[in-house]
C-alpha cells in the first residue's frame, strides 16, 4: 500500500500519468482549434479542389478547358448527371413497388392422392325429419295453392282464412315470423303488396282495396311477383321484400330461412342420426388395386349437406400415395343417394356433391365442389397446381393464419387455415356482435345459440341485412388474406350412363343382396352413382412468384434445385436477398455509364458536403459573434473602457470618464480624499497550501516596519 499524503500536503501524481494527461490535453485543444478553424477554404476554393481531384468524367474538364468548351462541358455534365438521377429514381421506385412475376415449372414426382370428400345433395331423409318440418310444409303447400290459384284476367285476392276450409291446421304463428307476399307491379309507381294469408293490402306502405282487373289484360301485362317479407320484429314497420323473378326461388329461400329456424334446436347428435349413414350411402369402394369401405372414410357434419364422408383426409393415418396414373390406380365409389327419400322444397338438386382438396383442410363444397348426376359414371382426371406466393411486402398472403385478426372457428375441426374459413368466421362473428345470435350454416362461437325465430324473432330481418351490406362484406374481405402456399386440383370430367339396359338387372339385384341382404332389388337408375377418381398423368405444374427485379436470378435458382432433386422444393427459393444486390448494381451500372463513376466518387461527393456545411456552420457562428458585436457598440457609442480604467473606477470614487465630467457641465463635486491603491500583490494566484506556507507568513511579519511602511510610501508616490 502507498503512504497516504499527510494533512495539508497536495498528492503529487506520477510523471508518466502528468504527461499522459498533458498529451491529451494538447490533442483536444488541437482538435477543437482545427473545428472552430473549418475546412479552411471559401465555397469557391472547396468547389475548384472537387472538380481538379475527383474522378469523375466531367468537373475536371470544367475548371481546365478554354471558355468555350468550359460551358460546353459544363451543360454536358449537368444533363449527364440529370439523368442518372432520374435513372435511379426509376430504379428505386421499381424496388419500393415490389412487383412480382409468375413462373411456371413442370415437375414429375410421386404425388399424394388428394383428399376425396362426397355428400348427398341433400342433408336429411325426409322419413326422419318429416314430424319437424310437418306444418311448415302444410303452410307451403297452401302458399303455393294460393300463388297458382288467380287465372287469366283475374284479380289478386287473399285467401280469406276464416272462410276457406284449406287455412284449417295451418301453423299462422310460424307463418307470420317470416311470411311470403305476392307483388302486382301492373302500375309500377304504385305497386301492390298482397298478404297471402290475410285481408289487409299494402300499396306502398299505405292500404288498398283489391284492385279491378283492367280491360283487355294480356298475360305479359299481369305481372305478380313473390317476395319475403322480413321485419325486425313480429308487427313492425321496419320490414324489408327480398323480391326474385321466379316463385321457385322466392319458395326455396323462405323454406331454407323456415327449416333454417327449425332445425337450429336440434342437437347435432340428432341431426347426425336423420341424415344418410355411411353403410348406407357407401356401396363399394376400391382404391387401385386394395377394397375399401365406409370404415375408411372419416365423417363430418356439414350444415348444407349433412353427414359428409372423407377419404384420405389424413387426420388419423399418414395420406395415401398414387402409385401410377390412370383410372386403374385411382378411387372408385359406388353411391346410393336414395332419392326418393328427398325432402320436396328443400332439396331441388339430386345428386351427390363431391370435392377435392388437401389433407387437413375443410371442404367447403358449397363454392368448391362439384355436383355428379345419378344414374351415371363419372370419370374424374385430376392434375395437380402448385401455388407458391411471395409473402410480405410482394403480397398479402399468410403461412397459417396466425397473423390473421379473424378468429378461425373452424379450428374445433383441427383443419389448416383457409380464406373461406375466414370469410366465414368474420361473417358469422358479425352476426353474433350485431343480431346477438349465430347462423345454423356456420361453427358457433362462444357465448351465443343458433338464431331462431322464437328467442331471435328478427334474425333473418338482421342476417338478410348483413349478407348484403357491402361495407361487412369489404371488412371480411380487408381483414383475411390468402395462404402463401396452396395446391390446387384441376377436374376433367366425363360421364356416362351406368349401368346400362342389359347389365342394369344383375347389377342392381347383387347391390341389394349386399346392402339389404334381400333377394328383391330395392335399387334403382334414380339413386345410384359410379365415381372414377384418378391421377391423369404424374406432371405437376408449379406456379411461383418471384421478384420482377431479380427474376432471372430467381429462375436459374430453380431451375438448378429442380434439376439437383427429383421432387419440387416445399418453399420457393431465397431470392429476396437479391433485390438489394440487384438495386446496388443497377445504381452502380447507370453512374458509370452515364458518369464514369463508382463508389469511391460518392465519397468525395459526400466529403465537399460535409465541408461545405462546415462552412456553413462557421460562417453562422460569426455572422452572430459579429452581430452580439454590433449590440455591444450601440450600448457603448464611443470605445468601451478598458480594464484599466474599469478597476480605476471601481477603487477611486474621484475619478470619472470623460464622458460623466461633460455630462455634468461644471457642477462642483465634493472633495474626496484620495484613496490608496489597491495591494496588487493580492491579486497574484496564491500558491496552494503547502510546507513553508508558514514561515513565509512568519518572515513577513518580521520584517522591519519601515521596510514596510516604505513599499506603501512607493505605492502612494
Amino acid at each position: 500500500m502507498a503512504p497516504r499524503a499527510p494533512l495539508g500536503m497536495s498528492r503529487v501524481l506520477p510523471p508518466r500519468r502528468c504527461d499522459t494527461r498533458m498529451n491529451l490535453k494538447k490533442y483536444f485543444v488541437r482538435a477543437l482549434h482545427r473545428l472552430q478553424k473549418g475546412p479552411g477554404y471559401t465555397y469557391k476554393e472547396l468547389l475548384v479542389w472537387y472538380c481538379d481531384n475527383t474522378n469523375t468524367h466531367g468537373p475536371k474538364r470544367i475548371i481546365k478547358e478554354g471558355p468555350k468548351k468550359k460551358v460546353i462541358w459544363f451543360f454536358l455534365t449537368l444533363l449527364f448527371a440529370s439523368l442518372v438521377f432520374w435513372q435511379w429514381g426509376i430504379l428505386i421506385n421499381t424496388y419500393l413497388s415490389y412487383n412480382v412475376t409468375s413462373s411456371l415449372s413442370i415437375g414429375f414426382k410421386t404425388m399424394k392422392f388428394p383428399a376425396v370428400t362426397v355428400c348427398n345433395a341433400n342433408p336429411f331423409k325426409y322419413s326422419e325429419v318429416r314430424p319437424l318440418l310437418k306444418e311448415l310444409d302444410k303452410l307451403i303447400e297452401a302458399a303455393l295453392e294460393r300463388i297458382l290459384q288467380p287465372a287469366h284476367g283475374d284479380p289478386i285476392s287473399p285467401l280469406l282464412l276464416n272462410s276457406s276450409d284449406a287455412a284449417e291446421g295451418l301453423d299462422l304463428e310460424l307463418w307470420n315470423q317470416i311470411p311470403l307476399v305476392l307483388i302486382d307491379e301492373q302500375d309500377k309507381d304504385n305497386p301492390v303488396i298482397v298478404e297471402i294469408f290475410e285481408t289487409n293490402q299494402s300499396a306502398s306502405g299505405n292500404q288498398s282495396t283489391t284492385p279491378s282487373p283492367p280491360t283487355n289484360t294480356t298475360s305479359e301485362e299481369k305481372k305478380y311477383k313473390l317476395a319475403v317479407k322480413l321485419c325486425s320484429h313480429q308487427g313492425s314497420n321496419n320490414c324489408t321484400y327480398r323480391n326474385f323473378t321466379s316463385a321457385a326461388q322466392a319458395v326455396t329461400e323462405w323454406y331454407i330461412l323456415q327449416s333454417t329456424s327449425i332445425l337450429s334446436k336440434v342437437p347435432l347428435q340428432e341431426r347426425i342420426r336423420m341424415g344418410y349413414q355411411a353403410e348406407d350411402m357407401i356401396l363399394a369402394c376400391l382404391y387401385g388395386a386394395e377394397p375399401c369401405n365406409y370404415k375408411n372414410f372419416t365423417q363430418i357434419y356439414h350444415p348444407d349437406h349433412g353427414n359428409c364422408y372423407i377419404f384420405n383426409w389424413g387426420m388419423d393415418k399418414e395420406a395415401l400415395n398414387s402409385s401410377n396414373p390412370g383410372a386403374e390406380f385411382g378411387l372408385k365409389l359406388i353411391l346410393d343417394i336414395s332419392q326418393q327419400d328427398y325432402i320436396p322444397y328443400l332439396s331441388s338438386a339430386a345428386g351427390a356433391r363431391l370435392m377435392l382438396h388437401q389433407q387437413k383442410s375443410f371442404p367447403f363444397l358449397k363454392d368448391q365442389g362439384i355436383y355428379t348426376m345419378a344414374g351415371t359414371e363419372t370419370s374424374i382426371g385430376v392434375l395437380v397446381d402448385e401455388l407458391e406466393r411471395m409473402g410480405y411486402p410482394y403480397s398479402d398472403c399468410t403461412m397459417n393464419g396466425s397473423d390473421v385478426p379473424v378468429k378461425n372457428l373452424y379450428s374445433e375441426y383441427n383443419t389448416s387455415y383457409s380464406i373461406q374459413a375466414c370469410l366465414r368466421s368474420c361473417f358469422q362473428n358479425h352476426m353474433k356482435e350485431i343480431c346477438g345470435c349465430g347462423h345454423y350454416m356456420f361453427p358457433l362461437p362462444e357465448g351465443v345459440s343458433y338464431c331462431n325465430n322464437e328467442d331471435n324473432p328478427g334474425w333473418a330481418y338482421c342476417y338478410s341485412s348483413l349478407r348484403s351490406s357491402i361495407r361487412h362484406r369489404q371488412i371480411c374481405i380487408d381483414s383475411c388474406k390468402e395462404t402463401c402456399n396452396d395446391t390446387q386440383y384441376k377436374m376433367t370430367i366425363s360421364m356416362a350412363d351406368w349401368p346400362s339396359e342389359a347389365s342394369e338387372d344383375w347389377i342392381f339385384h347383387i347391390l341389394s343382396y349386399e346392402r339389404d341382404m334381400s333377394t328383391n332389388v330395392t335399387l334403382d337408375r334414380n339413386g345410384i352413382i359410379k365415381l372414377n377418381i384418378y391421377f391423369q398423368e404424374y406432371n405437376y405444374r408449379t406456379i411461383s412468384e418471384s421478384a420482377a427485379t431479380t427474376v432471372s436470378v430467381c429462375v436459374v435458382l430453380v431451375q438448378h434445385q429442380r434439376g439437383a432433386t427429383s421432387s419440387a422444393p416445399a418453399t420457393p427459393p431465397p431470392c429476396s436477398h437479391l433485390q438489394i444486390v440487384w438495386l446496388l448494381s443497377s445504381l452502380g451500372g447507370q453512374f458509370g455509364f452515364w458518369m464514369g463513376g463508382s463508389v469511391l466518387c460518392l465519397i468525395e461527393f459526400g466529403e465537399i458536403i460535409i465541408d461545405s456545411l462546415w462552412i456553413t456552420i462557421i460562417n453562422i457562428i460569426s455572422w452572430c459573434k459579429g452581430l452580439k458585436q454590433k449590440r455591444a457598440l450601440a450600448r457603448y457609442p464611443d470605445m468601451p473602457p478598458t480594464v484599466s480604467e474599469l478597476v480605476e473606477a471601481h477603487t477611486n470614487l474621484g475619478f470619472q470618464h470623460e464622458e460623466a465630467s461633460t455630462a455634468a457641465q461644471g457642477e462642483a463635486l465634493p472633495p474626496e480624499p484620495g484613496t490608496p491603491p489597491p495591494n496588487y500583490d493580492s491579486l497574484r494566484v496564491q500558491p496552494p497550501h503547502g510546507p513553508g506556507t508558514d514561515s513565509d507568513t512568519e518572515s513577513e511579519e518580521q520584517r522591519p516596519a519601515h521596510e514596510r511602511h516604505g513599499d506603501a510610501s512607493v505605492w502612494a508616490e
